[in-house]
């Protein structure tokens, strides 16, 4: 299967550490080496660097790990291919364009039996289950809301329940950002850490490096940080319940459990 890594913050910041221990499980510490890419947002605008070659031989991922892009918002992904070949086309994240916004989108799991018709709005590109339930959503979205932009709330409940209708048929953990917050659905293995003062040094699983976040950050920052397996090994990372759609905004989290009948929301900082 494929990992996700994703960030979203209160001010601008850059992903250069936690990509560097990422970019390692694309081929060294781990066998994901079937493509990898990044989405950064940045204003209305998104810079997106895809590769279909492993990110730990990836000329293009030393670019991004040498290059302190900000951010408030941030989705990479390393993949294992399933379905699709291996190719560009193929490569996540994948970004399309709804309401005046970019939207970007990328997917750990398989989802072989589920094929919803599409009726032309959003089209794959490349021949994966991953782009073409991106669609979709997309899809489902501007059906339910029309043509103008709803609430965040409403947003937030509108995938939930999207998110349920495919969760029970396969493995569906995806990552989503519009730029303006980012929406997590944990299937079966997601963890996140939001990171806030009083800050302490972190260091990474893949690759003996270390940071002091008290010299990069200010008193009021806060960065939440999202990925498939934890990237540090000495903080505290929580491990999301299968099932649950979480929200981050301002490097904060809300989450959704699965359960439609009676939602079940967390609100505020963790």
């Amino acid at each position: 299967m494929c990992q996700l890594l994703g960030m979203n913050c209160n001010t601008p910041t850059d992903i250069c550490f936690s990509f560097t221990g990422f970019q390692k499980r694309g081929g060294e510490t781990d066998v994901h080496a079937d493509g990898w890419g990044i989405a950064f947002f940045e204003g209305k605008g998104v810079r997106l660097f895809l590769d279909p070659q492993p990110s730990a031989q990836s000329p293009v991922a030393e670019l991004v790990r040498n290059y302190p892009i900000r951010s408030l918002n941030v989705i990479a992904h390393i993949r294992k291919a399933t379905q699709g070949v291996v190719s560009l086309e193929n490569t996540h994240p994948f970004q399309r364009e709804l309401w005046g916004r970019y939207w970007v989108y990328a997917h750990n799991g398989n989802l072989p039996d589920f094929q919803p018709a599409l009726d032309g709005s959003f089209l794959p590109v490349g021949n994966t289950d991953s782009e073409h339930i991106f669609c979709w959503l997309l899809q489902s979205l501007r059906q339910r809301f029309g043509d103008a932009s709803p609430p965040r709330e409403a947003l937030f409940s509108a995938l939930h329940e999207l998110s349920c209708q495919v969760a029970g048929m396969g493995i569906f953990n995806y990552l989503l950002s519009n730029g303006d917050c980012l929406f997590a659905h944990c299937s079966t293995e997601l963890a996140y850490i939001i990171r806030r003062a009083p800050f302490t040094v972190a260091h990474l699983k893949d690759e003996d490096v270390a940071v002091d976040f008290t010299e990069v950050t200010t008193p009021n920052d806060r960065v939440a940080i999202i990925a498939t397996q934890p990237l540090t090994d000495n903080e505290p990372w929580v491990d999301m319940q299968p099932g649950t759609l979480w929200m981050f905004h301002d490097g904060q989290a809300e989450t959704h459990l699965a359960t439609l009948a009676s939602p079940v929301k967390s609100l505020g900082g963790i």
